[in-house]
């Protein structure tokens, strides 16, 4: 249930490579009311880039565009936080601890993956959560307090 103070939309869209900038954007879009910075919005945007494409490579490795990822995303204005939460229906994931390990990927061309998407995410987002959806599948959510950014600019670390 939301309370009074939350925003919040929900969409279902095709698993397809081609929709990441537009889930990217509109998810940042949407945060636009509690007034991220640029380093905010970057974070974001990175983060659901990653996700969605998590969600769209390795849940349907073969059926991409059969498919879709269920997308819910809250602003709470109290707190200043904003959640994403993208589940998708494929063949989840077996070993949630290995799947976080930098590097680790479950795709056959190592090439084209370098296995550090929860990494990234994890990196650029105050909190992380993996969950088995109720359908089969993964459902992961994302929190990020917009204003506490813990951007490569503000790290105290090189990226």
């Amino acid at each position: 249930m939301k309370k009074n103070n939350e925003n919040y939309f929900e969409m279902k869209i095709k698993a397809l490579p081609e929709n990441v900038p537009f889930v990217r954007s509109a998810i940042a879009t949407f945060a636009l009311p509690l007034g991220p910075t640029l380093d905010d919005i970057q974070d974001l945007k990175t983060a659901v880039s990653e996700a969605f494409t998590n969600a769209v490579e390795h849940a349907y490795p073969e059926k991409w565009g059969d498919c879709e990822v269920d997308i819910n995303v809250s602003l709470d204005k109290l707190t200043n936080k904003i959640s994403v939460v993208i589940g998708d229906h494929g063949v989840g994931i077996k070993n949630f601890d290995k799947a976080r390990e930098p590097f680790f990927s479950t795709a056959d061309n190592l090439e084209e993956h370098s296995g550090m998407g929860f990494t990234i995410m994890e990196t650029f987002m105050d909190s992380l959560m993996l969950e088995n959806n109720e359908n089969k599948g993964v459902k992961l959510t994302m929190t990020k307090t917009i204003g506490n950014s813990k951007s490569c600019a503000q790290a105290e670390r090189s990226c």
